[in-house]
């Protein structure tokens, strides 16, 4: 370890800021951990923390003659990643949480080591940024992509076809571009895997972008082309089903294929001959620093980064003080045992179920007090709903009567459900987008007088049967919009 000798002033100031950003930030790396695990797309995140450390020691060779020396500038970077997070937290946006949380490590790491020792280990440091599970916010685009790219290739193979959304009907049956197939799990991993490949093949920074913005662009035309192959594969074999059945296998080889492409194609530009010039990056820094002024800076950012999870504490204490006791009346309905729901009690919440119409429906409310965090509000929806089932059917609706547009449509397969379900933040209809978010922010932080709702209603009833029972059901009235914004008034009896 002689090699990181001159890191040994820091590592008081590591050790201590490192422990406590771990501490700080458990729920962020437990919520990190818990997609790794659940979710095909970022199965690959349990391979970033091993591949930094090697990038890291890869340059260790580079910190000959330097000494850490502290950042104050950095102080500020830290300054201003606690607000980002503290933003994203009233907005439930869990991905804004981690990314900024990263920038809080990172911010630890060259405020403690300084400029030129972070330059030196900057590859591998900031390759733990592959940590954060982000991008999922690209499905829809990626999803209305790919359905349009199959739709135009279809047309050039002279394949009768009819889009609708994310919905693909031929001949041979209906396919449906479900979020799992949208791409991302190819994207993500390309990504990944470029800057990595780039990090070690080439030297020049020109050579490393180009190569990264290509392997960007290519795994998103190569799954146009894979949902290509599976649609025409359907109308050659004379059933949707059939070639539908493997199209996951079909997806890992095709990507992998395409990943021994990229190589191939960097090869010829290949760099890793040159030698880098460690010289020209590390000069000696001849003024060593204090060790307990770098540990004084630990202890500076840790206030800064305990500042918005303390002040979330409270804010989360206050409501859970409070918590909903309504219990909602439904006409022709009969109660069923609760089904909890992740997060709902512990934020104050409540879920209530009901049997309905003939027992061809169920619907489920799930009520909120005021500024609850919109990351529950909205994780509630995606659970009861099924939304977080990888090939559910997702879209909007509008009813017969035209009221309420922004009922969201979910159909999954595994399990058999049908569910139509709505949101009310602050006593109005809401479509759940970031302005939604913002909206219930405001309210969270100066107050509100409604309570939140997450409405449901499911039938397990096979395929249309179930849209058309669920959406008689609420055009009857049962769930006009005036009785669920009498429900979400606080001061009701």
């Amino acid at each position: 370890m002689k090699d990181f000798a001159p890191l040994r002033p820091a590592a008081l100031g590591l050790l201590l800021g490192l422990g406590m950003w771990g501490v700080i930030f458990i729920p962020e790396m437990l919520a990190a951990v818990h997609v790794w695990s659940s979710s095909t797309a970022y199965n690959h995140c349990f391979l970033v923390a091993p591949i930094a450390l090697w990038l890291v020691w890869e340059r260790r060779a580079g910190l000959a003659g330097l000494t850490p020396r502290a950042n104050i500038v950095a102080l500020c970077l830290a300054a201003g990643f606690a607000l980002v997070w503290l933003l994203a937290e009233r907005l439930g946006l869990m991905e804004g949480r981690q990314l900024a949380a990263m920038g809080l490590l990172q911010s630890l790491l060259l405020g403690v080591l300084g400029w030129r020792v972070y330059r030196v280990l900057m590859a591998g440091l900031l390759y733990l940024i592959f940590l954060v599970p982000f991008g999922g916010f690209l499905v829809p685009a990626l999803q209305s992509f790919t359905a349009q790219f199959t739709a135009h290739g279809l047309d050039i193979l002279g394949i009768p076809n009819y889009v609708t959304g994310e919905t693909i009907q031929i001949t041979a049956g209906t396919f449906y571009i479900a979020q799992a197939c949208a791409g991302l799990r190819f994207l993500i991993a390309a990504i990944a895997f470029s800057v990595l490949y780039a990090l070690v093949i080439f030297r020049s920074p020109y050579r490393r972008v180009m190569f990264v913005l290509l392997s960007l662009v290519v795994p998103v035309i190569a799954n146009g082309f894979r949902a290509l192959g599976i649609v025409w594969l359907g109308s050659a074999l004379g059933s949707a089903k059939a070639a539908a059945t493997d199209h996951v296998l079909y997806g890992y080889i095709f990507f992998s294929i395409v990943l021994g492409l990229l190589i191939l194609l960097g090869l010829p530009f290949r760099q890793d001959h040159i030698t880098p010039n460690a010289a020209a990056i590390a000069k000696p820094v001849p003024a060593k620093p204090i060790s307990k002024s770098l540990s004084l800076y630990a202890l500076a950012f840790i206030f800064i980064a305990a500042l918005g999870p303390l002040y979330v504490a409270r804010v989360n204490r206050a409501i859970a003080a409070t918590p909903v006791t309504i219990t909602p009346s439904l006409t022709g309905c009969t109660a069923l045992p609760d089904q909890p729901a992740p997060g709902v009690a512990q934020a104050g919440g409540v879920v209530r179920l009901y049997q309905c119409a003939d027992a061809h429906v169920q619907v489920e409310f799930a009520l909120f007090p005021p500024a609850t965090d919109p990351g529950i509000i909205f994780d509630t929806r995606r659970h009861l709903s099924g939304e977080d089932i990888d090939e559910a059917m997702i879209s909007s609706l509008t009813l017969k009567n035209g009221e309420f547009e922004k009922w969201q449509f979910v159909q999954a397969t595994k399990p058999q459900t049908t569910t139509l379900s709505a949101l009310f933040i602050d006593g109005a209809p809401s479509a759940g987008t970031l302005k939604t978010r913002a909206r219930e922010a405001w309210h969270d932080l100066f107050g509100g007088t409604h309570l939140q709702l997450v409405v449901v209603v499911a039938s397990n009833a096979p395929g249309s049967a179930g849209a058309t029972a669920i959406e008689d059901y609420i055009v009857s009235g049962a769930l006009s919009p005036e009785y669920l914004r009498h429900i979400t008034s606080a001061d009701q009896p």
